[in-house]
């Protein structure tokens, strides 16, 4: 594995439970089945995916927040945190105004990622800063969200997600030419791939054009990625 880049295993959650993810298709999400986890309960999903690649941060799609408009699912995050005590939680859920951000961060439960796919305009990302993580999302070859927020890197954060969609869980490699793109652009960012991670020889494709790490479920599921 490449020295300095970090793996971000992922959960997707619906109604209380944890369902694999596949070319962004949510509503098909079926709760998953996984070795590492007897059944699909938030916090023992959570354990096995940090165990099994030693990571310390997690990254949480709240699906039912990002589709339905619900607040955040603050009983599954809080059995997150007690199965995997000090787990920093990065968490989507769907965040568009501000209110709702800060009334997150009150809460403790981690930093909020505020998905491009969820805004109106640029003014959150520009507001939050550092204290969110930004999501740049795809689906395709259509961007998702407006057209400020892929065009202008002065309005990302330091760390920014690349999302996308329609290559999670199906292993189809992750977007090299759209991150070496990116990276170009805004050369201090530190930018996260989201989508087809298989394995070592990916993450090794990905450091070395400066990625600096990559959010990843299927592959650890799955057992080609090692710890």
């Amino acid at each position: 594995m490449a020295d300095g880049f970090e793996i971000i295993p992922v959960i997707d959650l619906r109604h209380g439970q944890v369902v694999r993810a596949r070319a962004g298709d949510r509503a098909s999400y079926a709760p998953i089945v996984t070795p590492l986890a007897k059944g699909s309960s938030p916090g023992a999903v959570a354990e096995g995916l940090l165990g099994a690649v030693g990571a310390t941060t997690l990254y949480v799609a709240d699906l039912d927040a990002i589709m339905d408009g619900v607040p955040p699912d603050r009983t599954s995050l809080a059995a997150i945190r007690a199965a995997c005590p000090g787990v920093a939680l990065w968490v989507d859920a769907g965040f568009a105004e501000a209110a709702g951000v800060e009334a997150f961060l009150d809460t403790g439960f981690g930093r909020p990622v505020i998905g491009s796919e969820s805004q109106r305009d640029a003014g959150l990302v520009r507001a939050l800063g550092n204290r969110a993580v930004f999501s740049l999302d795809t689906r395709g070859a259509e961007r998702l969200g407006p057209a400020a927020l892929h065009d202008e890197p002065e309005h990302w954060p330091r760390d920014v997600i690349v999302m996308t969609l329609g290559r999670v869980g199906v292993g189809a490699g992750p977007d090299l030419e759209r991150l070496r793109a990116l990276r170009t652009a805004s050369p201090a960012t530190r930018l996260y791939a989201a989508g087809g991670v298989r394995g070592a020889e990916d993450v090794a494709a990905l450091a070395a054009i400066g990625v600096a790490g990559a959010l990843v479920a299927t592959a650890i599921h799955d057992g080609t990625l090692p710890a």
